[in-house]
C-alpha cells in the first residue's frame, strides 16, 4: 500500500516568551527579562518557514494557530507582519481559522482589536480559573474580574469565535468551586470550552514540590463527572477529552486536524512539526531548537532533530489522536493517512473491541465510554510490537535520516 492522499495541512506558530513562567507549564516558555526582539523573532520565523516550503509546495493551509508561551504580548502591528508573510508564501482560504492564544492580562486585551484587523479570527484565553485565590496558586498574573474583561474586549473587538481555558482538581478545589468556575464562564457564552485537569508535569516547579491539598483521585474523578454533566446540560457538547463546543457549532477546527492525524508545519523556537510527503512516501516529525537564542542564531539551522515514523508506529501515532475524539473517525481516514489498511490492525482492533474499548459503527471506529477514560489501554493494543511485519507487507520506502 502506498500514501495516495496527502492530509490536510496546519500551520502552527510558538512564540516562546511569558512575563512569568507558571509552576505547572511544561511547555518551552521562557520569562521575558528584558525587550522582546519581535521584529527578529518574525523575521526568524518568516525565514524558518521559508526553508520549509520546498516539503509543502502546492499544499494550502487549513488553519493556522499561534501559540505559546504567551503570543498576545506581541504587538498587534507585529501579528499583521507575520501573517502578512504567510500570505505572501502559501495559499489559503480567507475565512481560515486563526486562532492566537491570549492572557486575560489588560495589556494584551488591549491588543485583541489589532489582532482582529490582522485576520486573526479565533482567540483562546487562558483564563484557568474565576478565583483570584487559584489563580495566585496557579502563578497567573491576571484577577479574575480582568479574565470576564478580557472576554468582553474580545467580543467588542469582534471576535464571534472564542475559546476559554479552565482547569480543574486546583489545589484544595472542591467540586462545587470546580462548578461555580464553570458557571461563570458559560454565563459569558464563549463558543468553546477547554477544561483540563491541573497535572504535576516533570521538570516543572510544581512536580519538584507538589503544592498542598492536591484533590485525590475520587475527588478528581467526582469533579471530571459532574463538570462534564453540567457542561452537556448547558449545551456544551463534548468531543474530545477536554474540549466542549457550544451546540456542537465551533469545534477547534486545529485541533481536530491533529486528532484526524492531519499534517502540521510549526515554526518557532521548540515548535514540532508532522509532515507527510507523497513523493518519498514518508512521514516525519521535525523539532526545532528549543532555546530563542539559538533560534534567532541566524549561523544556525533552525531544525534541531527529523525523524522518519516507521511504518510498525502508524497504528500507534493514528489512534493516540484520533480516540481522544468521542465520536472516533471515519474508517477510510485511516488508509488516508497512513497508506496502510485497516485489516493490516485488524487482531488489535478485535482486542480492543473483545475488552469493550472500542466500536465499529456506521463507518465509524470511535473509543467506548470505557476506552474514551482509558485511552493508555487502548494504545497498549497498538504499540508497535505488535506490527513486526509492517515493513514487509507494504510499499512504503522507509529512509532514516
Amino acid at each position: 500500500m502506498a500514501i495516495t492522499q496527502l492530509p490536510p495541512l496546519s500551520l502552527y506558530i510558538h512564540f516562546p516568551w511569558c512575563v512569568e513562567k507558571c509552576p505547572y507549564c511544561d511547555f518551552n516558555s521562557h520569562t521575558v527579562k528584558t525587550v522582546i526582539p519581535e521584529d527578529l523573532y518574525i523575521d526568524a520565523l518568516l525565514n524558518d518557514l521559508d526553508q520549509e516550503l520546498p516539503s509543502i509546495w502546492g499544499r494550502q493551509l487549513t488553519s493556522i494557530f499561534i501559540g505559546g508561551g504567551t503570543p498576545s504580548l506581541i504587538s498587534s502591528k507585529g501579528i499583521d507582519r507575520l501573517l502578512s508573510g504567510i500570505r505572501a508564501r502559501l495559499p489559503f482560504l480567507s475565512d481560515m481559522e486563526v486562532t492566537i492564544e491570549a492572557n486575560p492580562g489588560t495589556a494584551e486585551a488591549n491588543k485583541f482589536h489589532g489582532f482582529y484587523q490582522a485576520g486573526v479570527n479565533r482567540i483562546s484565553i487562558g483564563v484557568q480559573s474565576f478565583r483570584d485565590k487559584y489563580l495566585k496558586t496557579l502563578g497567573r498574573i491576571h484577577s479574575s474580574n480582568e479574565a470576564i474583561n478580557a472576554f468582553k474586549f474580545a467580543r467588542k473587538a469582534g471576535f464571534t469565535n472564542i475559546n476559554l481555558d479552565l482547569m480543574y482538581a486546583l489545589p484544595g478545589q472542591t467540586i462545587e468551586q470546580a462548578i461555580e468556575d464553570l458557571s461563570i464562564a458559560i454565563e459569558l457564552q464563549p463558543e468553546h470550552l477547554s477544561w483540563y485537569q491541573l497535572t504535576l508535569e516533570p521538570n516543572t516547579p510544581f512536580y519538584n514540590k507538589p503544592p498542598k491539598q492536591i484533590p485525590n483521585d475520587d475527588l478528581r474523578a467526582d469533579i471530571s463527572e459532574r463538570g462534564m454533566q453540567f457542561l452537556q446540560d448547558n449545551n456544551y457538547q463534548q468531543y474530545e477529552v477536554s474540549a466542549y463546543s457550544l451546540n456542537g457549532r465551533s469545534p477547534s477546527l486545529h485541533n481536530c486536524n491533529y486528532w484526524q492525524f492531519g499534517d502540521y508545519l510549526a515554526i518557532g523556537a521548540g515548535a514540532h512539526s508532522k509532515i507527510t510527503r507523497a513523493d518519498t512516501q514518508q512521514i516525519t516529525r521535525t523539532s526545532r531548537l528549543r532555546n530563542p537564542k539559538d533560534y534567532l542564531n541566524k549561523d544556525k539551522n533552525f531544525v534541531s532533530q527529523t525523524r522518519v515514523i516507521k511504518p510498525q508506529e502508524f497504528p500507534i501515532e493514528f489512534m493516540m489522536n484520533a480516540m481522544r475524539l468521542k465520536d472516533g473517525v471515519a474508517k477510510e481516514l485511516f488508509f488516508q493517512t497512513t497508506g496502510l489498511l485497516l485489516s493490516q490492525i485488524e487482531d488489535s482492533i478485535k482486542q480492543c473491541e473483545e475488552k469493550g474499548l472500542m466500536v465499529r459503527e456506521n463507518n465509524f471506529i470511535k473509543p467506548t465510554t470505557m476506552g474514551f477514560n482509558f485511552l493508555n489501554n487502548i494504545l497498549e493494543l497498538f504499540n508497535e510490537n505488535h506490527f513486526p511485519n509492517l515493513d514487509s507487507s507494504n510499499n512504503i520506502k522507509i529512509t532514516e535520516l
